[in-house]
């Protein structure tokens, strides 16, 4: 096999119960008292961003779910510090904020490439919520209360109910494709193509054990919601940690070569 054809043939993956979800997560929280500082620093950042994405639709409060969505699509690269940490962990290497700085300096085309990818996702999420709500929204719509009773009320609930089919379907490809591709690149030298398939397959190998971690993140960020972003300082270092520990259980890298050593 050519080494181009072998970059398209995604890496063998492990079939792991779900049960293996609570490990997981119990490792993501040794990582995350191993180096708090770092760990949580990652969830304050996002609890920021979300709350800039809501100021800054405020004025325009029907591009605010759309917007926000994007905000979250483009999470699985704002983890990589917490691969970082992880990884570093495994390792038995202390790791704090300077190995996080240094995960960000490195060179890995990869990585950069899905960050792209990722912010096309959401850029093109943010104009589909748009068109869907030039489409439907005939009346100004200047305060929350009014857009959820226009999608909810006015509309007999077709808008929301699309919208959120949309989003359904673009959260799941997403989640398919990086579900273990970032962690898998920050730690092996697997090319771009490759590890999005490796993810693909690992989901569809493991759709109920990866079923029930996509609604344990969904859970997550409704949590994080309802408490006004603040949930997201625990949730995002736990999720980023526990992704690392998901990604060493079910993809089999066995002769690929360390990025980094």
């Amino acid at each position: 096999m050519t080494p181009h054809a072998a970059d398209l043939e995604p890496l063998a993956v492990r079939r792991v119960p779900p049960g293996r979800l609570l490990l997981w997560l119990r490792q993501a929280w040794d990582d995350l008292w191993r180096s708090p500082a770092a760990s949580l620093l990652h969830g304050v950042a996002v609890a920021l961003g979300g709350w800039l994405t809501i100021l800054l639709a405020r004025e325009v409060w029907w591009l605010a779910p759309g917007a926000f969505s994007g905000f979250v699509l483009v999470g699985p690269i704002l983890c990589t510090g917490l691969y970082e940490l992880s990884r570093l962990h495994a390792r038995g290497v202390p790791a704090g904020l300077p190995q996080v700085a240094q995960a960000w300096a490195r060179e890995s085309r990869p990585l950069v490439q899905l960050g792209l990818l990722l912010l096309v996702l959401g850029s093109l999420w943010v104009a589909a919520s748009a068109l869907l709500f030039t489409l439907f929204v005939e009346q100004p719509l200047r305060t929350p209360q009014q857009l959820l009773r226009y999608a909810l009320v006015d509309q007999g609930d077709m808008l929301f109910t699309l919208w959120t089919i949309v989003g359904g379907l673009g959260a799941a490809v997403v989640f398919a494709l990086t579900a273990v591709s970032p962690p898998l690149m920050l730690g092996r030298k697997v090319g771009f193509r490759r590890a999005l398939m490796t993810s693909a397959r690992a989901v569809g190998e493991n759709p109920l054990t990866m079923g029930l971690w996509g609604g344990v993140i969904l859970l997550a960020i409704i949590l994080s919601l309802a408490t006004a972003m603040l949930g997201f300082v625990l949730a995002v270092p736990l999720i980023g940690h526990a992704t690392w520990h998901a990604y060493k259980d079910l993809v089999v890298t066995d002769g690929v070569p360390l990025r980094y050593e």
